[in-house]
């Protein structure tokens, strides 16, 4: 572990393009208190030179928020996919090793192409239709439950750490992953939302959605939120049956 007045040392998986083979590099870099992840990527970004004393380009990364809501910035930590804004130096065992996330297109170093989970929320229609942009007055009441349950599936931020555990996703197959089963849940539980349950159903029932996954479990383990993810595949299956039973009956 790092002390006040000693330095940190990191040892970060490169690549410098899609198309490039990677390699890994150790830089030292100052230590303060309170520092994390993203503080040390910061202190190379200053002064691109690595443990040997040799000048090389600055690690290239993603963050936004720093507050661990907007995904960003997730990676892979001594072997663990997490954001770098919460992972503080002094929890962390060293070197600390950092690598992208495996599940993705590596853009540059820790950089990943994330754009396959944007345009799985396109095709789930992750969204509620309004009338308009005017103020349409108080929405529905909703039960206390009804509120726990929608909230608890609205903190996903689309980072990518179920992802990256899960055996079922990657270049090997069109699955969606296990955030779009909370999307589903989410957006098919709203009043005005149910309205187009249907087509996100309809959307989720091919192979690259509900018969993708293979139940690991990886998910539930690994999401920095606690999103009941277990629950809203239990519940999709069994609107997904419903839906398939309805059709049936009706022809089509």
């Amino acid at each position: 572990m790092a002390t006040n007045g000693s330095t940190v040392r990191l040892k970060i998986k490169r690549q410098d393009g899609p198309d490039k083979e990677s390699y890994w590099e150790e830089f030292e870099v100052p230590y303060s208190p309170g520092m994390n992840v993203i503080s040390a990527l910061m202190e190379i970004q200053k002064n691109p030179v690595n443990a040997r004393g040799e000048k090389t380009t600055p690690v290239v990364w993603e963050s936004n928020c720093l507050e661990e809501v907007c995904g960003a910035c997730t990676m892979v930590i001594n072997g663990k996919t997490r954001q770098a804004c919460s992972a503080l130096i002094d929890k962390l065992p060293q070197p600390i090793s950092l690598e992208p996330m495996r599940a993705f297109p590596v853009k540059r170093d820790l950089m990943v192409d994330r754009s396959r989970m944007f345009e799985t929320l396109k095709k789930i229609r992750a969204w509620i239709d309004i009338d308009g942009t005017y103020d349409l007055g108080p929405g529905p009441r909703y039960s206390p439950a009804e509120q726990e349950w929608r909230y608890e599936l609205s903190k996903c931020m689309t980072c990518g750490v179920c992802l990256d555990v899960c055996p079922n996703y990657g270049p090997q197959s069109e699955f969606m992953g296990p955030f779009a089963f909370g999307q589903v849940a989410l957006f098919n539980s709203h009043p005005s939302g149910k309205l187009h349950a249907d087509e996100r159903l309809a959307a989720f029932m091919g192979p690259d959605g509900l018969t993708g996954c293979g139940n690991a479990q990886n998910c539930v383990k690994a999401c920095p939120k606690g999103i009941p993810l277990t629950e809203a595949i239990a519940e999709i299956n069994r609107q997904a049956t419903l839906f398939s039973l309805r059709r049936f009956f009706r022809g089509r």
